[in-house]
């Protein structure tokens, strides 16, 4: 747990594995770093390739899935911890299907291997329970987000929540590279597969919600909260 965030930082409500969960240790050394300390982590050696510069951008936002995007506080910090401390109460936890790498978009990702209708209830639940905290996004990040050419639906969803993919346009999944050319891929997926193989077959629940903070822009996301499911 750390302090209050400074005036102008960000949070966010992710899922991040369990500490225990093999998962955390794998996944945060592939990242290069850990956000539970925000300690930096020796990554695997992928030969032909620098995995520290394919990784950059998901390094600095953590081990996580997205379930509230970050966001800057209209409220104080107190509130929004008891914001996010009396969602997590109300929910349980429920048991998360096998993982596995794979190509989202040219990006690698964990992405689950079967339906699990509570992790689309979960997410939803978060971009509406926090939302009374979330100060309006500047015009620079509604650029930023429209450079990706969005569509009707997540034009409006941008335009409400502050973020392009919640509720339809959601999906699990827990970012491991930038987007790949097809000859970065041939490396990578493999050598991503076999180092992550030994977490991934661990069976796991969601019992928590995570809460992130952000210092300021460009600043590393670490874990403040722990938050277990059902109080």
């Amino acid at each position: 747990m750390i302090g209050a965030p400074a005036p102008g930082a960000r949070l966010a409500l992710y899922w991040t594995p369990d500490l225990d969960d093999p998962l955390h240790r794998a996944g945060s050394s592939w990242l290069g770093r850990d956000a539970e300390t925000g300690a930096p982590l020796p990554q695997p050696r992928v030969p032909g390739v620098d995995l520290s510069a394919i990784t950059a951008d998901p390094r600095g936002y953590g081990l996580h899935c997205t379930l509230k995007a970050p966001f800057r506080l209209r409220v104080s910090w107190a509130e929004a911890l008891d914001a996010a401390a009396s969602l997590a109460a109300r929910l349980r936890p429920f048991d998360l299907p096998q993982l596995a790498v794979r190509d989202l978009e040219g990006f690698l990702a964990l992405r689950e291997t079967a339906p699990c209708p509570p992790l689309r209830a979960l997410a939803d639940a978060c971009t509406e329970a926090l939302d009374g905290c979330r100060a309006p996004p500047d015009e620079a990040e509604l650029a930023r987000r429209r450079r990706a050419k969005l569509s009707p639906e997540q034009e409006a969803n941008l335009a409400r929540w502050g973020y392009p993919h919640v509720f339809d346009a959601w999906r699990f999944h827990v970012t491991l590279t930038r987007r790949l050319t097809p000859e970065e891929k041939a490396a990578i997926l493999p050598a991503a597969e076999a180092h992550l193989r030994g977490a991934l077959g661990h069976p796991r629940r969601v019992s928590s919600l995570c809460l992130f903070t952000q210092a300021g822009p460009g600043a590393p996301f670490l874990v403040a909260e722990r938050m277990p499911l059902g109080g």
